[in-house]
């Protein structure tokens, strides 16, 4: 996968490593998004910028962690030949750092790891992954979550073992 990282309001930092990392992990657990015509880029902003693209685009009128733009519908992706055609995006991911910090410190995990946690988060959403369909959906996702977080050596972020 091709990455597009912009990052502006967030502190210094390994940032594009570490989504690199996340996707190396998140194609270990959806191996879909290890097509490498996928393009999809990544925005670490702030709070207001996430509050504007929130409003905008879901009409929710506040800042929220993480967004995530899909522009590729999932059996355009699970369908896409690896080998012929020209790059296809996959979407937009942004991420709001005073929201993520606080929420990193409220947990007491470093930032960097609930910010690999988001990006996967948001990986999986331009997948086709959706926790707000069912209850069986969202155990699904927050599985793919835990199993690519596992591989990164980051700590399950639902708490709960899994099997």
């Amino acid at each position: 996968m091709e990455l597009e990282i912009d990052i502006e309001d967030w502190p210094e930092g390994e940032w594009e490593e570490l989504v690199q990392r996340v996707c190396e992990a998140a194609a270990k657990v959806a191996p879909e998004l290890a097509n490498p015509r996928l393009v999809t880029s990544l925005l670490f902003t702030g709070d207001a910028r996430v509050h504007e693209l929130n409003r905008e685009w879901r009409q929710r009128d506040k800042p929220t962690n993480v967004l995530s733009f899909p522009m590729l519908g999932r059996e355009d992706l699970v369908h896409l030949d690896p080998d012929e055609g020209p790059p296809e995006m996959l979407g937009d991911i942004a991420l709001a750092h005073e929201t993520c910090a606080r929420e990193a410190e409220a947990k007491g995990i470093a930032l960097e790891d609930h910010a690999a946690h988001l990006v996967l988060h948001g990986l999986l959403h331009l997948a086709g992954h959706d926790h707000e369909i069912s209850g069986e959906d969202a155990e699904k996702m927050e599985r793919l979550e835990v199993k690519a977080l596992a591989l990164m050596g980051i700590a399950d972020p639902y708490g709960a073992a899994t099997s």
